[in-house]
């Protein structure tokens, strides 16, 4: 059985063979990941009854752990999307007054938590124009504020997928709202960053944004029902988080806690999304909203089939060999997170495709770091979605839809959007290894 310096050689070739088959030959994840799983165990030293065994483990483990989450979670989502909820947000968050560009990066963020980012830039980029010529300023820096604020939550906060199927790698699906709490406050320096940012690189490069970009819409809801399918789901995750610390075992404070149980979360947020009016059946909604979770969960649930190979390696126990008597730094683990997210991310373009890699990557290093605590967990998730935020090009859909829909040229996506997600991303992991340093 391989383990030493031959198993670095056999996971680096793991790895640089998704790289390739998703960049060079167009393969679609779900092969790459089968592929590049079943080689490495069977390069490993697994027999192959051995390598399906851990396959089949890992991906019913993952798929069983965020699997509900997830398509609760699109479900939200695509209503909120269908309904026009999101456009009502929009109009609250945007209201009047100045600094645009900050209130375009908080509105992405915020919208971005239950609507994934490509559908959420194409529902708002309709109001650029408008919030322009109203402001009397240029098109690109708002275009790269919105987009940058809904990239940033994206790869940070639950529930959006990526995240959530990094903390169930990592074991930290019973701390999502450690991790909710600790992307907020990540995210508000990258929020402050992405604001100058964008008004810099903006003011360099022209946008004309085609007359598709106006998305039509039904006529949208009031407040309150808009908010409350965002609200009751984060509300209650938070409140659990809270009682965890707060509580003890027993009584009421058990039942308390059932409810805020992010699953539970969800589906009581399921329902106020449901209430939203809206002029085509609601089963449209659910059908749209499982559509849209079923290559999630496939791909997620690969990615943890993929690591449950590498925690059955010696990985780990080499590791530990090399350091010795040293324990391995929590800030050199989070490092390394970060590193192997951004390489995979700027390589093959899928965010959560890095997320999921490499989070099951580093997974059994984390006795090596005593990465065992919530606050541990959540900065090491925070770590990795900061990397899978590092860089965004043409490999990225999103890319090309902030591209599209704001009518900033190919060329000068790649001067202004792309320099932009780089800066993101290390300030995520610069405002991470602080908090390591203040928290651990």
């Amino acid at each position: 059985m391989l383990s030493g310096l031959p198993l670095l050689l056999a996971l680096a070739a793991a790895i640089l063979f998704l790289i390739v088959a998703g960049s060079r030959f167009g393969w679609h994840p779900f092969f790459a990941l089968f592929v590049a799983a079943v080689g490495l165990g069977l390069a490993i030293g697994f027999d192959l009854p051995q390598v399906i065994a851990l396959l089949k483990e890992g991906f019913g483990g993952l798929v069983g752990g965020v699997g509900l989450l997830i398509v609760l979670g699109s479900i939200i989502g695509v209503a909120l999307e269908r309904s026009g909820a999101a456009r009502r947000i929009a109009d609250l968050l945007i209201g009047g007054g100045g600094r645009l560009g900050l209130r375009l990066v908080v509105l992405g963020a915020v919208i971005s938590v239950p609507v994934f980012c490509d559908s959420g830039f194409i529902i708002l980029a309709g109001l650029l124009p408008a919030l322009a010529l109203r402001a009397g300023t240029k098109l690109a820096p708002l275009a790269l504020s919105l987009a940058g604020g809904l990239y940033l939550t994206h790869t940070l906060i639950p529930p959006t997928p990526g995240p959530l199927a990094a903390a169930a790698n990592l074991g930290a699906t019973d701390y999502i709202g450690t991790i909710m709490g600790l992307g907020l406050v990540v995210s508000l320096p990258a929020l402050f960053v992405v604001w100058k940012s964008a008004a810099w690189l903006g003011a360099r490069i022209p946008a004309r944004p085609p007359a598709a970009a106006e998305i039509l819409l039904e006529a949208t809801p009031g407040l309150l029902p808009s908010l409350l399918p965002l609200l009751t789901p984060m509300v209650l995750i938070a409140l659990g988080s809270v009682l965890q610390l707060t509580t003890e075992p027993g009584g009421l404070a058990d039942y308390l806690r059932w409810c805020c149980e992010p699953t539970v979360a969800l589906a009581l947020g399921c329902i106020p999304a449901l209430l939203l009016p809206s002029a085509t059946p609601k089963t449209e909604w659910i059908k749209d909203g499982l559509n849209l979770a079923g290559p999630i969960l496939i791909i997620t649930g690969l990615g943890g089939a993929f690591g449950a190979i590498l925690k059955a390696s010696s990985l780990a126990a080499d590791v530990a060999a090399w350091v010795g008597e040293a324990a391995l730094s929590g800030s050199a683990l989070l490092g390394l997170g970060f590193a192997i997210a951004a390489l995979l991310k700027t390589a093959q373009g899928s965010s959560t495709g890095a997320l999921v890699i490499a989070s099951g990557i580093v997974a059994p290093l984390l006795p090596l770091a005593g990465f065992s605590s919530a606050t541990d967990l959540a900065l090491l998730t925070l770590a990795i979605g900061g990397g899978a935020m590092t860089v965004s090009h043409a490999n990225d859909s999103y890319f090309w839809v902030v591209s599209r829909f704001s009518g900033i040229e190919v060329a000068d996506a790649y001067r202004s959007y792309t320099p932009l997600t780089a800066v993101m991303g290390f300030t995520v992991l610069v405002t991470v290894l602080l908090l390591g340093l203040v928290l651990r």
